[in-house]
């Protein structure tokens, strides 16, 4: 069965909101070197400023991936703002545990860029953690490259 993009709905957006904030938070402690509470706020409330009104954000497409009945992930895209009229952004994607490794996060990238190209968006843009190269193999498989780039480096504050 072929993987369909369906719209999300309130009742799937509550129940991923709560894993979206704890592995946005994980992210942040691992990555920022923040806190898990300082961590936990700002993954809390960065996701309630970009989705104000849930499902009917303005701008928001949130879909779910499912492949029959089944729900295999999801994909949360922005549609071009002001300060970025010609680009789209791909706030989260995620393929549930269970079903990774078989092509579906390559899939909902591709469907979301055939939605975004219907609505005459010609780009897409993404962040991703400089760590996390299984999913950096995947985007500069699908074309995306890299447009800017953050560094950090971790010291010791006693010196």
């Amino acid at each position: 069965m072929e993987l369909t993009l369906t719209p999300m709905t309130a009742q799937e957006l509550d129940r991923l909101r709560g894993p979206l904030v704890q592995g946005y938070a994980e992210d942040l402690v691992a990555h920022r070197g923040m806190t898990p509470e300082a961590a936990l706020e700002r993954s809390s409330s960065q996701i309630r400023e970009s989705l104000p009104a849930g499902v009917a954000t303005e701008r928001a497409l949130l879909r779910v991936g499912r492949v029959g009945d089944t729900e295999v992930g999801w994909i949360w895209a922005t549609l071009p703002a002001v300060a970025t009229p010609n680009q789209a952004w791909i706030d989260n994607i995620e393929v549930h545990e269970e079903h990774r490794g078989r092509g579906y996060a390559r899939r909902m990238i591709q469907l979301i860029e055939v939605e975004l190209a219907q609505l005459k968006v010609p780009e897409l843009g993404l962040n991703v953690f400089g760590s996390n190269t299984v999913a950096i193999g995947l985007y500069r498989s699908l074309g995306f490259e890299v447009t800017s780039q953050q560094m950090a480096k971790r010291i010791d504050p006693a010196g």
